[in-house]
């Protein structure tokens, strides 16, 4: 059974909040997949993880290259998992379409959005079956708050 995160920002913005959950996956020694919606947005990203803060290093890369297979982390554009990642992060309107394979999916969402939202709820209905889902919240003060 896979563990499914949606995660509802509200108060935070992506380029706060995916670095810290990243940061928290390499921790714990798993490897991560993080799939945007485009080559234009896979580049920023790489740019905001290589800038995030003065004191950290995420060590990741974007995927087509020669050393994908080592990458901790590797921000891509299709279903690939050429890191051999258990984690799987969908950013940017990305949609899961299925969870084998991984350990745990983390679904995240702007509430700014009115089509993310709804294009969220269906992700989750579509993902209710067999796998252990949970919705996560932030609060005005940007903590986190388990909904569901």
């Amino acid at each position: 059974m896979t563990e499914i995160l949606f995660y509802h920002l509200e108060t935070q913005p992506l380029d706060r909040v995916l670095p810290a959950l990243l940061e928290k996956t390499v921790e714990r020694g798993w490897r991560a997949v993080v799939e945007t919606s485009s080559a234009e947005r896979a580049a920023v990203l790489d740019t905001m993880l290589w800038t995030f803060r003065d004191d950290s290093f995420l060590p990741h890369g974007v995927a087509g290259g020669e050393a994908d297979a080592d990458q901790p982390v590797l921000i891509a554009t299709d279903d690939g998992n050429a890191n051999g990642a258990t984690v799987r992060f969908f950013v940017d309107r990305a949609v899961p379409r299925r969870a084998e394979g991984y350990a745990r999916i983390v679904y995240m969402f702007s509430g700014h959005d009115p089509e993310a939202v709804v294009e969220a709820r269906s992700v989750w209905r579509a993902l209710l079956e067999g796998n252990a889902l949970t919705y996560w919240q932030q609060d005005n003060s940007g903590r986190w708050v388990k909904k569901a």
